[in-house]
């Protein structure tokens, strides 16, 4: 029986007629139209060596042996920012091996290393994790439907994040000034909805408006910014939120991140190009905002059981 691992299409048709007791070159090539002489050359080759695998020396032999590449795993567990330059340079000057720089991409690729760039996470520090930890615990199995999600936002003018196709990459550019305007916006949502506020007058309306919806039986979380933690505002929020939760340093306890970034996909496909277009593009997506996509944002925080992923990550950052 002859394996099929690793052969061509042609060959796995030989080899089946010859499994099966054919083999007139010409009743194969009726059935395949595989040249004759291919099928010749194939039925000599099984009759003599039976199989029609490749000799396994065929081939020039690999630039990148054994021993280099050992050498190119240390290399980059000691610097994993290396480049391929460098690389090439190190193997020619400690293995006295000359190799180039698309032979290492592709033998990296063999080996599975990916060029990546590191995904920005916050500076976390013992306490910050220790506190991560201790509010998700504290969290673990709340009803998230009871509380206001708060947080605030940047968006700039003249964001370049959108990918092009294009038949000439390098030509293709997108002019940005040097100086990019910026508006910086505070938000709200809960299963209620959304809410936008800009000022301390609009916030106290919204903490009326939620007192009516909520009866008082309600929550707010906010991340732990200097400005939130300032006794003004403590006392303000004392006398007038019935509980505040505050996450240190954790964006992916708050469902807005998400919400955020599809407005900003939005807003720069709108191409604005002043700061008035871009704050009335901003409203314009926000009240755009459908209701369900609130609602989901929401619940995942309880159907991904996010607080419990955060216990799992041994306190670190997570992916959500």
């Amino acid at each position: 029986m002859t394996k099929t691992n690793s052969l061509k299409s042609h060959h796995i048709s030989v080899s089946h007629y010859w499994n099966i007791g054919i083999l007139s070159v010409r009743k194969i090539h009726r059935a395949t139209k595989i040249p004759l002489s291919t099928i010749s050359y194939q039925l000599k080759k099984l009759k003599t060596q039976g199989c029609l695998q490749y000799r396994a020396s065929n081939g020039r032999k690999r630039k990148i042996d054994a021993k280099c590449s050992q050498a190119l795993g240390q290399f980059i567990r000691r610097n994993n920012g290396v480049t391929l330059h460098e690389l090439a340079e190190k193997l020619r000057n400690q293995c006295q091996s000359t190799v180039s720089t698309s032979t290492i991409s592709r033998h990296l690729k063999r080996l599975q290393y990916e060029n990546c760039l590191p995904l920005k996470t916050p500076m976390l520090t013992p306490e910050h994790k220790k506190r991560r930890v201790e509010w998700a615990k504290a969290h673990l199995n709340n009803n998230w439907k009871s509380t206001i999600f708060t947080d605030e936002c940047s968006f700039q003018l003249f964001r370049n994040t959108i990918r092009r196709w294009s038949k000439q990459t390098k030509e293709e550019k997108k002019r940005i000034p040097k100086n990019r305007q910026k508006v910086h916006v505070w938000g709200s949502i809960s299963y209620c909805g959304t809410r936008a506020t800009f000022n301390a007058r609009t916030n106290a309306r919204a903490i009326s408006n939620a007192k009516q919806k909520f009866n008082n039986k309600w929550r707010l979380q906010q991340d732990n910014d200097p400005k939130h933690r300032c006794p003004k505002t403590q006392k303000w929020l004392a006398a007038n939120v019935p509980h505040v939760m505050d996450s240190s340093n954790s964006p992916d306890l708050n469902p807005f991140a998400n919400l955020w970034n599809t407005m900003k996909r939005r807003i720069e496909e709108r191409k604005p190009t002043n700061i008035n277009e871009l704050k009335i593009f901003i409203n314009e997506e926000w009240m755009n905002i459908e209701k369900g996509v609130i609602i989901n944002l929401i619940n995942s925080m309880k159907n991904i059981n996010i607080v419990l992923l955060v216990i799992e990550s041994k306190r670190e950052r997570i992916k959500y």
